[in-house]
C-alpha cells in the first residue's frame, strides 16, 4: 500500500487546521477528478508504521484539530488496513481530535465496517462532474453526502454532518 502525500497543515479539508493523508491508488476514476494523480495504485511512496509515527507526531500540535484522509481511494481494498491501523492508533492517542474520511463509496456499500468505527464524519459518493458545485461544503459534487458517522451508528440510520 501506498500513500501520495501528506499536508501537515491543511485548512481545505475538514473544519480547522488538519493533518492530511492522501493515499495511493483508485479504480473509481472519476471524471475531472481533483487528484487523478493519485489513480495509480503502483505510484507514490511506501505507507508503513514509520510513516504512520510521523503522522501521528504531526497531529500531537495542539491547534491540529483532526486528521483528514483522502485519495486516491482509503477504502480501497488494496487501502483498507492501512486507514484502519492508522485511524485506531490516531483514536487511541488523540480521543478528542475527528477523523474525516472521502470515499467514492457509498456508506451502504463499505465493504469493511471496522472503519466506521473510528471516523467521525465520512464524505461518500463518486464525484460527478456534472455535478459539481463549487459552493458545496467538504464535497465536490451534490450526490455526494458528509455523513456524521457516530450518529448513523447510534441511530442505524444515515445523519448528515449539520456543523
Amino acid at each position: 500500500m501506498r500513500y501520495n502525500q501528506i499536508r501537515s497543515m491543511d485548512i481545505s479539508n475538514g473544519p480547522g487546521v488538519r493533518v492530511s493523508l492522501f493515499f495511493q491508488g483508485c479504480h473509481f476514476h472519476c471524471k475531472n477528478c481533483f487528484n487523478s494523480d493519485t489513480w495509480d495504485f503502483n505510484k507514490g511512496i511506501e505507507f508503513n508504521d514509520k510513516v504512520i509515527d510521523n503522522i501521528l507526531e504531526l497531529c500531537s500540535k495542539e491547534y491540529v484539530a483532526g486528521l483528514s484522509i483522502l485519495g486516491g481511494e482509503p477504502l480501497h481494498p488494496v487501502n483498507i488496513n492501512g486507514t484502519i491501523t492508522l485511524a485506531k492508533k490516531f483514536k487511541s492517542m488523540y480521543p478528542n481530535k475527528t477523523i474525516w474520511v472521502w470515499t467514492g463509496y457509498k456508506y451502504e456499500d463499505i465493504f469493511n465496517k471496522e472503519v466506521l468505527s473510528y471516523i467521525d464524519v465520512l464524505v461518500d459518493g463518486q464525484f460527478i462532474d456534472e455535478l459539481y458545485d463549487p459552493k458545496l461544503k467538504y464535497k465536490g459534487s451534490s450526490n455526494q453526502r458528509v455523513i456524521d458517522v457516530k450518529a448513523t451508528l447510534k441511530e442505524n440510520k444515515i445523519v448528515l454532518y449539520t456543523k
